[in-house]
């Protein structure tokens, strides 16, 4: 079940940068503050507040703790949004026709195939026509 807690932990930016992080491979507080330039405490209060959310899993190595996403968060966020994907789909579906009956209207009518193609006539000036 989705929860506001999901999409608070997310609101922050570098919370959403963790977790795009995460979403190559598991990392050591260490080396996600590294890449954020973020200081090691910043980083840790930032996964407490994932973790706290249910979004990543630790798991302690010796003296480091490796972070990494938990699946289970993001398919019922996904699952949420299936239902607004549809209706999108849908409205951007009569937009496409809308904007094709646009289009079509305010294009010029074709030539048919067939039909010879006009050349322009040369109008010839009397007072430089000469005759032998």
């Amino acid at each position: 079940m989705l929860n506001a807690a999901t999409f608070s932990a997310l609101a922050e930016p570098h919370r959403l940068q963790i977790v795009e992080l995460l979403s190559g491979q598991p990392l050591t507080v260490g080396e996600i503050a590294a890449r954020l330039q973020l200081r090691q405490p910043q980083a840790s209060k930032h996964l407490r507040v994932l973790s706290e959310a249910g979004l990543v899993a630790v798991q302690p190595a010796a003296n480091r703790r490796i972070y990494a996403l938990r699946a289970e968060p993001f398919q019922d966020l996904d699952g949420w949004l299936e239902t607004y994907r549809g209706l999108w789909e849908g409205r951007f579906d009569r937009l496409e026709g809308y904007v094709q009956q646009l289009q079509d209207a305010a294009a010029p009518a074709d030539p048919p195939a067939d039909a010879p193609a006009e050349t322009p006539s040369r109008q010839v000036s009397p007072s430089t026509e000469r005759l032998p």
